[in-house]
């Protein structure tokens, strides 16, 4: 029979085991639940068409002409984001269903997430788009979108370093048209590219997740 003294002591180690067990599992348990909770997120970015990059692209020190004054890319307000798509004024298609889903989803956005958003228009027309042309062309959509033109070589430097490149139009040609993406280049609060959103737009979908993004 043990002495008394060892059976207290032995008690101990088995309630200290016991406690040290428990925390572990609860510690174990809530490692999974974030995990989940992690792939759940990820996996409703994913459905949402929203891919994040690994590492933030800076964009190429260029001055493009802005709808909204002054020269782009240009210093955004602190927590504010930018949405950029390629498009021109006479596009048949992509350009109309992309703009016409966009105002949907950023009329659907709560005022404060509209606040420091930002959905940008490069043209990928610079022969046809003026900003005159452009500004004229996006009210019709929403007249908090902005337009951006410019020299042709550096939109395509600007398309090129975003990774959604376009093929020019032949202006030679009456009634031309361009080879373009409908995808989204997302622009951070730094001024960097953080990621993309991929075409055709998800648009429930992005309603819900772009203000855990901007968040």
């Amino acid at each position: 029979m043990l002495p008394v003294k060892n059976t207290r002591s032995l008690m101990w180690l088995v309630k200290g085991g016991l406690a040290v067990l428990l925390l572990a599992i609860v510690l174990l348990m809530f490692i999974l639940w974030s995990s989940s909770k992690d792939d759940a997120g990820a996996q409703a970015q994913r459905e949402a068409g929203i891919v994040m990059l690994a590492e933030p692209r800076a964009l190429p020190l260029l001055e493009l002409a802005y709808t909204a004054g002054g020269s782009w890319p240009q210093p955004a307000a602190p927590g504010h984001w930018q949405l950029v798509f390629f498009g021109y004024t006479y596009c048949p298609d992509i350009c109309p269903t992309t703009l016409a889903e966009l105002r949907q989803i950023y009329q659907r956005l709560p005022g404060a997430v509209r606040d420091r958003l930002q959905v940008v228009m490069v043209t990928v027309d610079p022969h046809r788009d003026t900003l005159e042309q452009l500004r004229a062309y996006l009210d019709f959509f929403e007249r908090d979108f902005a337009g951006v033109s410019g020299d042709l070589a550096d939109i395509q430097t600007l398309s090129q370093a975003l990774s959604i490149p376009f093929i020019p139009g032949d202006t030679e040609k009456p009634g031309y048209t361009v080879d373009h993406s409908g995808n989204l280049a997302i622009i951070g609060p730094d001024g960097r590219q953080a990621g993309f959103v991929r075409a055709p737009l998800q648009v429930d979908a992005l309603i819900e997740q772009l203000p855990l993004l901007l968040d």
